[in-house]
């Protein structure tokens, strides 16, 4: 078995690879940050095809620097910024447009439109969330009512979505897998938090085809291997979760009342609510079928 946990943090304004050995002691680090797009006032991009490249190149470095070879590498896992949005094309692989990070506000008016036609209970019941445009649903909606074509294609099923765990998941598999965790699913507000599935009614209301949504899957599992081209032989990629969720667990917030707040790009405080959420007039997180978190906003 290797000696190493390969852990990909993929944030807002870097990205950083960090090899763990088995007394969880940080034995390399590597860190690059990447370009942030604002073509318009509110609205924020990332170029896609950046972040998997410095992603790739952190980790590289990080072995380079102990001289670790794809062997000693026992697992994969992945933290990411939530929300942010990449469509692609499911056979090139490139881009459709560059990605909707979390802080755009672009589709805020769409969202007051939903609101105002009486959905926001439906929502909040479903996805545990506010309707907001934060979280990535409207986002898709977006790139699909604005580039060129893209809805047809997405309906053909030549397009697909993911969030930034997605998106590294399928290119360090090449392609070969399309999944989420259900952290990362729960923060798109297309995904039902009591069935743990895509809802439906929602990806109809939007207009979402289901063809292009990933797989869900629970955060810790393998979902498949790196290629063996990339780091010299396959590794298991064994685990994803969001960055605030992933943080409100190495905090070791594992009993209900338990809480964290990460003062980062923004200020997130998350709480351990147990086994059964508590309905309050904010938005939910659901990590696995083992627990329910809360995520309450700071002004």
């Amino acid at each position: 078995m290797g000696r190493y946990v390969m852990a990909l943090d993929a944030g807002t304004t870097s990205n950083r690879c960090i090899l763990f050995n088995k007394k969880g002691e940080m034995c390399s680090v590597a860190q690059r940050e990447f370009t942030q797009y604002f073509p318009k006032p509110g609205w924020v991009e990332h170029d896609a095809d950046e972040i998997w490249a410095t992603m790739l190149g952190v980790a590289v470095e990080a072995m380079t620097m102990i001289g670790a070879s794809a062997k000693d590498i026992a697992a994969i896992g992945i933290t990411n910024q939530r929300e942010t949005t990449i469509v692609w094309d499911k056979e090139t692989g490139e881009p459709i447009h560059p990605a909707i990070v979390w802080q755009c506000r672009r589709t805020s008016g769409y969202c007051d439109e939903l609101k105002e036609k009486g959905l926001t209970e439906e929502f909040r019941r479903k996805t545990g969330l506010v309707i907001d445009a934060y979280f990535s649903g409207t986002k898709v909606k977006w790139l699909l009512d604005h580039v060129p074509g893209a809805r047809e294609r997405a309906e053909k099923g030549e397009l697909l979505f993911g969030t930034v765990e997605t998106w590294l998941i399928w290119k360090l598999t090449k392609g070969r897998v399309h999944v989420t965790d259900y952290s990362n699913a729960s923060r798109t507000m297309l995904f039902n938090i009591n069935t743990l599935q895509w809802d439906d009614e929602i990806l109809k209301e939007l207009g979402i085809p289901l063809c292009m949504l990933p797989e869900p899957k629970p955060s810790s599992c393998i979902y498949g291997e790196a290629d063996a081209s990339y780091f010299g032989g396959a590794i298991p990629i064994g685990g994803a979760a969001g960055d605030q969720q992933s943080a409100l667990f190495g905090q070791t917030c594992f009993q209900a009342g338990e809480a964290k707040n990460t003062y980062g790009t923004g200020c997130f405080l998350l709480m351990n609510t147990g086994e059964r959420p508590v309905f309050l007039k904010m938005d939910w997180l659901r990590q696995s079928r083992g627990g329910w978190m809360k995520k309450l906003p700071m002004r």
